[in-house]
């Protein structure tokens, strides 16, 4: 353990990208800053995380990274007391090590355990930690207690260093580096035409895209099978309807909305879709801010991107969008409001207080059929009325089987029955809703029901799970889990273990618990061949065959 005994030392922190692991490193500033209150906490990061880390309300300087040699003459030209190295690349490395500084600490980030991993889905111990857990351990070597334990993103919202849209309008019309933004109220471009579950995860995005902007005119393109979602929202001034997968010619469909976007004379394009197409799109129509991810195809049409990490739950990727216009990146669910004479499609006769969405695009996506059937007698016998069925029109043949092996008497079958409001007014009087990974497992949470997500060919590590606390994840720990990022019509490895191993009674353990009230806690269930975890709308911590303690 190395010991300052200064009431007021300066301490350096190196963590110089990505987005997503800077945001991480909040609870080290708290924790550091709590242990000494007067303490000087710098960072030192990539110039274009500069106004990104300038909204952390516990860092006094930003060291920018431009050279190597420049960053360690302004290293030791501040005379740090210790210096932490959260990156730990070489890099990183030389300059600790080159740096004067009592006390050197560093984290161990197990890269080569990483790759196995995500290459040959060989599993190691070293996996078995969060990096944020990482982070918290260097301190321990400082005798810092970790008070703190986990970021919120607003933590990130301290001052306004960044400049927002308004003020990137003066400075590229006077610098002449960008195209000009056009004078008058703002007009804003939301970009989101992937599956119905990305739709709903981007509503926090739109929510918080309207607080910040409020004088703006906000328009959404999305598919017409998911215009309900942001319509039910109210935070759209207008919904601009890509028929991609309907019209005729993809390329003449391509040509007319690009068209109609141009005469908007949108001033900023938000585009969480990482296709080129709607990259493409955004340039085509001449949108002059185009903000998208790094890891997007179509990236170098981009304006502005931002990084793009695992580590964060799929809403907060989304909300990271904001960084280079936004001031603090934290928001919830908007309301989704019911349509006009929208009601629940069942009567109180029914006695539905349980759903299930048993289907799914992709058929590895699908529990089997005679668990859900098993399921659904369980519930209904437990607690009595039937359970709700719902599943778009391509799911009909599947949901029938289900309803016939569960019985109907037990089932409320509207699988291809309801329109998009009328799902979710089906979904939101619900008490409990368990679903295969797809959209209405994200509209049930978007909604506040409780919901129990059942993850097969995809893991929690890739950030899409039901989000908020008090939901249930469960999933069977495999090492060749995930094999897909959205799943695949048929098992890789031909034997669909992560699916067949998940049993009727943890699926119905969980729900049960969501119904009777049972306290929030990380738990697994039967032999440990599979688990059952809190999803807490916080980020999924390192492999799932260790994150599942038995009790």
């Amino acid at each position: 353990m190395v010991e300052i005994t200064k009431p007021d030392p300066k301490l350096l922190i190196i963590r110089m990208s990505s987005l997503g692991d800077i945001i991480l490193t909040a609870p080290v500033f708290r924790n550091l800053k709590a242990r000494w209150p007067k303490a000087r906490l710098d960072i030192m990061v990539k110039p274009q995380f500069l106004g990104a880390v300038s909204k952390n309300a516990f860092i006094d300087r930003i060291l920018p990274f431009t050279g190597f040699f420049r960053a360690l003459r302004d290293i030791n030209a501040a005379q740090y007391d210790a210096i932490i190295d959260l990156h730990d690349t070489p890099r990183s490395r030389l300059l600790s090590l080159f740096a004067r500084a009592q006390a050197k600490l560093r984290y161990r980030k197990a890269s080569l355990a990483r790759r196995l991993f995500v290459n040959f889905r060989i599993p190691s111990p070293a996996l078995e930690k969060h990096t944020m857990e990482r982070y918290l351990e260097v301190l321990a070597e400082l005798g810092v207690p970790a008070l703190h334990s986990g970021p919120e993103l607003g933590d990130w919202s301290s001052d306004s260093r960044r400049p927002l849209l308004k003020d990137l309008r003066k400075q590229w019309n006077a610098t002449g580096h960008k195209p000009p933004l056009k004078a008058g109220p703002l007009r804003i471009c939301l970009l989101q035409t992937a599956f119905l579950g990305d739709c709903v995860l981007t509503l926090p995005l739109l929510k918080r895209l309207r607080e910040l902007f409020p004088d703006a005119a906000v328009s959404v393109v999305t598919r017409p099978e998911t215009a309900g979602i942001f319509a039910a929202s109210g935070l759209a001034r207008e919904i601009i309807e890509d028929r991609k997968k309907t019209a005729p010619s993809g390329l003449a469909e391509f040509r007319r909305l690009a068209g109609e976007l141009r005469s908007r004379n949108f001033d900023a394009v938000i585009i969480p879709h990482r296709s080129l197409r709607s990259a493409l799109l955004a340039w085509r129509a001449g949108i002059p801010v185009r903000v998208g991810f790094s890891s997007s195809v179509g990236s170098f049409l981009l304006t502005h991107k931002v990084p793009f990490s695992w580590l964060l739950h799929d809403v907060e990727r989304n909300l990271a969008l904001l960084s280079p216009l936004a001031e603090n990146l934290k928001a919830a669910f908007p309301g989704l409001a019911g349509a006009a004479g929208a009601a629940a499609p069942f009567s109180p006769k029914d006695n539905v207080k349980i759903g299930v969405n048993a289907g799914s695009a992709w058929p590895t996506k699908r529990w089997p059929a005679e668990k859900w059937a098993s399921l659904i007698r369980k519930l209904a016998a437990a607690y009595g009325g039937k359970v709700l069925l719902v599943g778009g029109p391509g799911e009909a043949a599947w949901n029938g089987a289900i309803e016939k092996l569960a019985g109907p008497e037990h089932c409320l079958n509207l699988t291809g029955k309801t329109t998009m409001p009328e799902l979710m007014e089906a979904i939101r009087p619900l008490k409990v809703f368990i679903s295969n990974d797809s959209g209405p497992m994200h509209i049930a949470a978007a909604l506040g029901v409780p919901a129990v997500g059942i993850f097969g060919p995809t893991t929690r590590e890739l950030g899409f799970f039901p989000y908020g606390r008090g939901n249930r994840v469960i999933e069977t720990p495999l090492a060749c889990r995930p094999c897909a990022l959205h799943g695949s019509k048929k098992c890789p490895h031909a034997h669909f273990l992560c699916m067949r191993l998940l049993t009727v009674g943890e699926v119905f353990g969980a729900a049960k618990e969501l119904l009777e009230g049972g306290k929030e806690r990380h738990y697994g269930i039967n032999s440990g061949s599979s688990g059952v975890h809190n999803s807490g709308g916080q980020r999924p911590l390192g492999l799932v065959a260790q994150i599942h303690p038995r009790t």
